[in-house]
């Protein structure tokens, strides 16, 4: 009998690509993928390692499975991924239960690594991060209906508070061509919706062309004859261009959504971030942006209490989102990171006040949030299906202005046809609840 595989990633979807490479290989060498690694005899751990919150994830997942090995109902453990990257030697001393600490630049030798613990080794494997494999087969973990396109790994910006470039390495785009075919390949396979992401998306191509190369690839990319939506993820607002707007205005399978992490905008703060900007800059950039491409989706990620914010510099903040009616917000309190230089600086700040800080952001967005929500009652809306709810006893989706995961959802009721995920239709919207929309399915299908 074949030795049973499970996968469990955490963390962004950058990760979980890197996971579904790693699967690609283990099941081409013929071993067995199990859907719920609690129920394989090799389970493999893809953590994340970016802030805090995210490490004491995978530590807690970590454990569980550490639990179920010593209940003898998995036979292995590996952890692979940015927290066995950052925090190899803790990670060895404080988890005495894994048969293998695997780096990012060993990836590519997951199906060694397996036969190895299996034969019954301990080992640690990290090759130069840089040998991370970024092309190749993948086997599809997200709904078949979409997937993400990592066109870029890495970072070169050095934000001071980010631990992303000491994690992965510099940035290392994808050349052109081979993104073409892995995009095509999905698309062949059923993918309608592509989403495009980097740690910086607006940076790729400079390594390898020279110059930002966003905009050409999202031309190519538009020529797939089999996607309907292709969505861009993390794109800096110093490095939106006039070009990228022209091609995101003009090209009908670009979505109007675009995902622009400002993190605050005070510029005294950006300075200290190593960011570029102020606040006068991004109200012209998100002025110009709704004005060339109307009706765009602004998504943005804001952080509070950065070392020395004052009550005045977040009061600014707090008028800025204000003023500006995002229509996507996440806002997260400062994370302290080890070996960054924002965790070093003077001015560090209580956790309850950062919290409290990020606290009133997500209440005003909620009033925003519920003001454009209201909005679209009576409005019609096409929506991918992505699943049925049997607790709602309803079919849920999400439109072109959300984002897998990280936006909200439209639920409806069909009581014509079945649904099935995947496909496109058209809901009218009669009801709010929260961030999400409630509606049905109108009489014709929306393809």
């Amino acid at each position: 009998m074949s030795i049973r595989v499970g996968m469990v990633s955490l963390g962004c979807s950058k990760n979980q690509v890197d996971a579904e490479r790693m699967l690609y290989k283990l099941s081409e060498k013929g071993y067995q993928l199990v859907g719920d690694a609690a129920l394989a005899d090799v389970a493999i751990i893809n953590t994340c390692g970016f802030i805090e919150s995210a490490k004491q994830e995978a530590i807690e997942t970590i454990l569980e499975f550490a639990a179920l090995k010593k209940e003898g109902r998995i036979k292995k453990i590996i952890i692979t991924g940015c927290l066995a990257e950052r925090y190899k030697d803790e990670v060895l001393s404080e988890i005495p239960e894994a048969d293998a600490v695997v780096g990012i630049g060993s990836n590519d030798h997951i199906c060694d690594i397996v036969e190895k613990v299996m034969g019954g080794n301990q080992l640690v494997s990290f090759d130069d991060k840089l040998n991370l494999g970024l092309t190749g087969g993948r086997v599809q973990t997200t709904l078949s209906f979409y997937s993400y396109l990592k066109i870029a790994d890495g970072c070169s910006n050095c934000c001071s508070y980010c631990a992303i470039p000491s994690i992965r390495g510099k940035m290392r785009s994808v050349p052109m061509e081979a993104l073409c075919a892995e995009a095509s390949e999905l698309a062949v396979n059923g993918v309608r919706e592509l989403i495009v992401i980097a740690q910086d998306s607006t940076r790729y191509g400079e390594d390898i062309y020279g110059k930002p190369m966003l905009p050409e690839l999202l031309t190519r990319l538009c020529k797939i004859p089999q996607l309907k939506w292709i969505r861009v993820l993390y794109c800096y607002p110093e490095r939106i261009t006039d070009e990228l707007i022209d091609v995101m205005a003009k090209e009908d399978k670009i979505v109007k959504y675009i995902d622009m992490p400002i993190q605050h905008c005070d510029g005294e703060i950006l300075s200290k971030m190593n960011r570029p900007g102020n606040e006068e800059t991004l109200r012209s950039l998100i002025a110009k942006l709704r004005e060339r491409i109307p009706g765009i989706i602004l998504r943005t990620t804001l952080i509070t209490g950065f070392p020395g914010e004052t009550e005045e510099q977040f009061d600014r903040l707090a008028h800025f989102v204000k003023d500006m009616e995002f229509d996507r917000l996440g806002c997260f309190p400062y994370s302290a990171e080890e070996g960054t230089k924002a965790a070093l600086m003077d001015g560090q700040l209580d956790e309850e006040t950062k919290e409290r800080r990020a606290d009133i952001i997500m209440e005003q967005q909620m009033v925003i949030m519920t003001e454009k929500n209201q909005q679209l009652r009576d409005k019609t809306i096409e929506v991918v299906v992505e699943g049925y709810d049997r607790y709602g006893e309803c079919y849920f989706g999400r439109s072109a202005a959300d984002a897998p995961d990280i936006d909200g959802k439209i639920f409806f009721n069909s009581k014509k046809r079945r649904l099935v995920p995947g496909i496109f239709v058209n809901v009218h919207i009669n009801d709010i609840m929260d961030y999400d929309l409630i509606g049905d399915v109108e009489d014709e299908p929306a393809e």
